[in-house]
């Protein structure tokens, strides 16, 4: 056994861990007590405070530069930290996450107030626990017993922080803020580190190596001038909320594929190795859909599950109005109706060529008589790292020194600002969270399970040396 493998290092970083739980803890529970929710303006000052705390903390822990990043058009403010490596030669991760929370208040239905965090049987309750603090967080402690481990002053790679302040309201200004050319410079690295996310269970430890991207618009009908008498003119001018209800229904094919043209344009398909792994994991169907509140699976033909919600592009009804919706009838052609859809997007698939084929295929369908409008609020691109990328082995064998059991790999659904790293600093995401499902994030009773964040430290303190040689650069005369 090598003097510098994972396994070598492994006592003397759970030692570190032990010894200095309970002050790691203490100071978690800090930062849990103060309400950065970024929705609400009256916290605004709560969040500019969260931000300080966190800048104070890194700094604490050894981190030489820290700073208070502060947004665009009067946004809530970011952390940035670096700690350079020793080592000249050593690779450069950028690790993300975000120091905003949720809405939370005790009488929602919290067993406890939820901006005083509370222990009961071996869970730490409180809003951010889980998303995000308490992952952005177990990196000061991985770090520290990353040095104590391996006796270094300084980490194996050069390591930086973005902690964003706005994540919980949509990232407004995220993308001008890493986008700015002096922040571009800052942040620039070889890998990008996303800690906020999660694992299947606690007992199948998994890594997501993507998510899906994001596009949503909002189709306004008009038609006539005012709302008109179905007996006098229906029939014979068009209806505004039928021609909502065509489009709504035309969205997808007879084998639920989204039947927009050109939609599927450059998506990269699942191998079969993806598909094997995915088939791998102890899937319960039934309980999954309990958990959506469904009562039965239906999508696109030829995958399952888990295959339609990680790996393959969809689009969504989100809403349909329009006309007279009250009590009794209103026999009218209505002056308008309105559609928002959305669109979950996969690796290859690109957000301008998807806004630009929905907009035609909508006007396509628009009859005479009928104006149309059609407005794409945002996006946010996918984004996928391969199985087989050096980073994501480097992140597997952290995982599963960690955890002592082989890891498995997942996909996210959803979306977030993940892509937004990748496209601005043209670097692979790496997604390390100790998370799991009954944590309950955005809901009631919040909380992290204690033994999965010592987890969490565990993997970070491997990670920055399994990086820092997994992506050295090769010497030809070694």
């Amino acid at each position: 056994m090598s003097a510098s493998s994972p396994e070598s290092r492994t006592p003397a970083v759970r030692e570190f861990i032990a010894a200095h739980r309970e002050p790691f803890l203490a100071e978690l529970g800090e930062w849990l007590r103060i309400p950065s929710v970024s929705a609400q303006p009256e916290h605004a000052p709560d969040v500019r405070r969260s931000a300080e705390w966190l800048r104070e903390r890194l700094a604490a822990t050894g981190f030489p530069e820290t700073e208070v990043w502060e947004t665009a058009d009067g946004g809530l403010p970011a952390v940035f930290a670096h700690w350079p490596s020793a080592d000249p030669d050593a690779p450069t991760v950028l690790v993300y996450g975000h120091h905003d929370v949720q809405p939370a208040a005790l009488a929602d239905g919290w067993q406890s107030d939820p901006f005083q965090p509370e222990v009961r049987d071996g869970r730490l309750y409180a809003r951010g626990a889980a998303d995000d603090k308490g992952q952005v967080f177990f990196h000061t402690l991985g770090v520290r017993a990353h040095l104590a481990a391996t006796g270094r002053t300084a980490p194996a790679v050069n390591l930086k922080l973005l902690i964003e302040g706005e994540e919980e309201s949509g990232s407004p200004n995220f993308g001008e803020l890493i986008r700015r050319p002096a922040n571009r410079a800052r942040l620039a690295a070889d890998v990008v580190v996303i800690s906020d996310t999660g694992m299947w269970s606690e007992s199948t430890p998994t890594v997501c190596t993507g998510m899906r991207g994001l596009v949503d618009c909002q189709i306004d009908l008009y038609g006539p001038d005012q709302d008109i008498h179905s007996g006098s003119f229906g029939g014979a001018v068009p209806n505004p909320a039928t021609e909502a209800a065509r489009l709504a229904a035309a969205l997808h094919d007879g084998h639920r594929r989204v039947a927009v043209p050109g939609f599927y344009d450059g998506v990269v398909e699942l191998t079969d190795r993806e598909r094997a792994l995915f088939a791998e994991l102890p899937f319960d169907e039934e309980a999954w859909l309990r958990t959506a509140k469904s009562h039965g699976t239906l999508g696109e033909e030829g995958f399952s599950t888990l295959e339609r919600i990680w790996a393959r592009p969809t689009a969504e009804v989100n809403g349909v109005w329009g006309g007279y919706t009250g009590p009794g009838g209103k026999t009218i052609v209505p002056a308008d109706a309105h559609l928002k859809l959305s669109f979950r997007l996969v690796a290859g698939q690109d957000v301008e060529k998807v806004r630009e084929a929905v907009a035609a295929w909508v006007a396509e369908r628009i009859p005479d008589g009928i104006r149309h409008e059609i407005t794409f609020p945002g996006a946010t691109r996918p984004c996928l790292t391969p199985l087989d990328h050096p980073a994501l082995t480097s992140l597997a064998r952290a995982m599963e020194t960690a955890f002592e059991q082989p890891v498995r790999f997942t996909r996210e659904g959803g979306s977030g600002p993940a892509a937004d790293l990748q496209d601005v600093l043209g670097a692979p995401v790496l997604f390390l969270g100790i998370s799991v499902p009954s944590d309950g994030w955005h809901s009631v009773n919040e909380k992290v399970e204690l033994d999965l964040l010592s987890k969490g430290v565990e993997a970070a303190a491997h990670l920055w040396s399994e990086l820092a040689e997994g992506l050295r650069p090769t010497d030809p005369a070694r």
